[in-house]
């Protein structure tokens, strides 16, 4: 279950011909270290001093001597050879500060440790006599990161930092003879934190979460790009202008179908627009008219034309009854019908698609009793006045 020991650094290949240039480099490195570990044995403890110095600038930015995710052959040789010469106290003495090779000494230490166990279980299916290998460091307690939320008390984060400080200090002399449960001195609560000052920092979250959440509440919310959202979406969503049909025809292969070019003030000119309206009016009553236009609608082909936008019409129920809504005389051409009190700017015209919002409003877009265009009962007005059905369509809806 345990990982896969690369002695060669993951770089083994048949012959250096065979092996990529990296790999070739790194076999080379590993038979070059090998030849110091030789080295070191053969001479005196004052080359392993001077070697831990080396080392120690070596090694800040190698984990090991070679390219490797893992002690290679060339490490653990030259641990060993380093702790034959010169082992426990003494080593601790002489690697002093030298904290990078500190690190590699403790790991390739750790990785020896394990190699042991593994060949003490294996020790009845193997034929290897146990060897016993001198004392290497023994590694400094480290400490875990504290966490913080970021609003405690200073005197929650001064006690937590007086807590690891005297762990720090109590490790590894101290903490002989001690019980499983016992505490470094100076940590209050096992965790440099009392219960108090644990009880007031939950307290201190709560309160600021709480007001986080009114101020969020109080707060309007807004859709990315910054429209009302859905529960306060209203007709000042619909883009409806006075417009003048100019030229009317009939579509070449729909029998339901007037084509139409709505002149709506705009500087591309008269905007081509497909109504089905035949069945309704005459091709004569169609020409010149003034009517209600839904302009934010994205164009789309009808039987092959393409349409873009709506003429809006009161209808009854079952739709056998359809009157074009229309402007009061002397409206201007182009100008925005407005709904009092649902002031706002149009949506563009794909969200209005994307949204289905035009469906979502329509339902109360309506003639009321007097057959004037309505949304909730409020009327919608021109510079000239409210706009309705044509011939006074009462109670119908517009669409």
């Amino acid at each position: 279950g345990s990982s896969p020991l690369l002695f060669l650094g993951g770089h083994s290949a048949s012959s250096f011909a065979g092996a990529s240039p990296v790999s070739a480099l790194a076999m080379a490195g590993i038979s070059s270290w090998m030849s110091v570990a030789s080295s070191i044995r053969e001479g005196s403890a004052d080359d392993v001093s001077t070697l831990i110095g080396q080392l120690n600038g070596y090694f800040v930015t190698r984990s090991f001597v070679v390219p490797s995710a893992a002690p290679t052959l060339a490490d653990l040789d030259l641990y060993l050879a380093i702790v034959s010469k010169v082992s426990g106290e003494a080593l601790e003495s002489i690697a002093g500060s030298s904290v990078n090779t500190r690190r590699w000494l403790e790991q390739c230490g750790a990785t020896l440790e394990e190699l042991m166990v593994v060949a003490a279980k294996n020790a009845e299916f193997s034929k290897i006599p146990a060897v016993e290998i001198p004392k290497g460091l023994n590694p400094k307690p480290r400490p875990l990161p504290l966490f913080f939320y970021g609003d405690e008390d200073e005197s929650v984060v001064a006690a937590a930092a007086s807590a690891v400080a005297s762990a720090t200090a109590a490790a590894p002399s101290e903490k002989k003879g001690k019980g499983a449960g016992d505490k470094p001195a100076g940590a209050p609560g096992g965790g440099g934190v009392t219960d108090e000052q644990k009880k007031a920092a939950a307290e201190k979250r709560a309160k600021k979460a709480a007001e986080k959440a009114t101020k969020k509440k109080d707060q309007p919310k807004a859709n990315k790009g910054g429209a009302a959202p859905a529960a306060e979406l209203n007709v000042s969503a619909l883009d409806i202008r006075v417009g003048k049909i100019v030229k009317a025809w009939e579509h070449e292969s729909s029998e339901k179908l007037y084509c139409e070019e709505v002149d709506l003030g705009e500087e591309s000119g008269p905007r081509k627009i497909a109504s089905g309206l035949r069945a309704f009016y005459k091709l004569d009553e169609m020409q010149n008219r003034m009517v209600l236009v839904l302009c934010n609608l994205k164009a789309r082909n009808l039987g092959g034309f393409p349409s873009h936008g709506m003429v809006l019409c009161a209808s009854n129920a079952d739709h056998t009854a359809v009157e074009l809504a229309v402007p009061p005389e002397g409206a201007k051409i182009g100008e925005r019908i407005s709904f009092e009190g649902y002031e706002g700017e149009p949506e563009a015209e794909n969200k209005v698609a994307k949204k289905k919002i035009f469906d979502k409003l329509s339902p109360d877009l309506k003639t009321d009793g007097n057959g004037e265009v309505v949304w909730k009962g409020v009327k919608g007005l021109t510079s000239a006045g409210v706009c309705k059905a044509v011939n006074g369509m009462a109670n119908a809806q517009v669409s």
